[in-house]
């Protein structure tokens, strides 16, 4: 039986990574290492006293890990449908070299899609392990947090990859992890709940990805009930999925191909 061929596209992808894996999965054990001893352990001997009513008796670093969680594989997935997308394009063009392979444009945009869902359940997993290992939450508590950071880090692979394939040249990127990557990791109630920002900001939280899995990983690990549906927040999560991978088609297609 012949290979389907967007898994030939991630097959291609997994061959090219055999031979870089050894600094990034340093760097995905270091990353969540830094953050929960500075943000959590450290940062949160100062504000355990200071929680929001409910979580009270919540140490800061149990209320905030989750949400990191979510945070680095949001911030994954940006950078995997950002500059390694406009390289595959513009730079050492191998998305072009692939379509003139049986490859159409829907198997490259779904084998790109299902190697960065694989780099992002990576990068995920080895943050459950490390919040286990920091006490934070059992282990298997933990790894359950896992399935909204998948969610919210394919998301933003697909949202960024559908923004990406659209620009001429590598400055809207910079913008948009300025002004879109960085806010949302910063205002999405990663580090504190959003009820303390100002009343015409709440809403605009609600809306981005990052606040869903937020509050989808919280509820898992801490026992918080989201302040939206959990089904609400699945439905709207895999429909941005949807919607960035279709949007990044039609402009690959009209670039790429004859």
């Amino acid at each position: 039986m012949a290979t389907p061929l967007p898994l030939r596209v991630f097959e291609a992808e997994a061959r090219t990574y055999r031979r870089t894996w050894r600094g990034s999965v340093f760097t995905s054990f270091l990353s969540p290492v830094l953050y929960l001893l500075a943000m959590g352990v450290g940062l949160g001997s100062l504000v355990d006293a200071n929680l929001p009513a409910g979580l009270e008796n919540v140490p800061y670093l149990t209320f905030l890990a989750p949400g990191l969680l979510v945070a680095t594989a949001m911030q994954t997935g940006a950078g995997e449908g950002s500059w390694k997308v406009m390289g595959g394009i513009k730079w050492t063009q191998t998305w072009k070299a692939r379509l003139a392979s049986p490859i159409g444009t829907t198997s490259l945009v779904i084998g790109h899609m299902l190697w960065s869902a694989a780099r992002v359940l990576m990068v995920s997993a080895i943050f459950a392990f490390m919040m286990a290992a920091f006490r934070v939450a059992p282990l298997l508590q933990s790894l359950a947090a896992v399935g909204p950071a998948l969610l919210v880090g394919v998301a933003m692979v697909a949202i960024t990859t559908a923004f990406t394939v659209r620009l001429e040249d590598p400055t809207g990127l910079a913008m948009f992890f300025r002004f879109v990557v960085i806010p949302m990791f910063l205002f999405s109630g990663v580090f504190f709940p959003i009820t303390n920002l100002p009343g015409w900001l709440q809403p605009v939280a609600v809306v981005t990805p990052l606040y869903h899995a937020v509050e989808l990983a919280r509820a898992t690990v801490v026992g918080t009930t989201p302040a939206v549906a959990w089904w609400v927040s699945v439905l709207y999560l895999s429909a941005l999925i949807l919607a960035g991978t279709v949007l990044a088609m039609a402009p690959i297609r009209r670039k790429l191909t004859p």
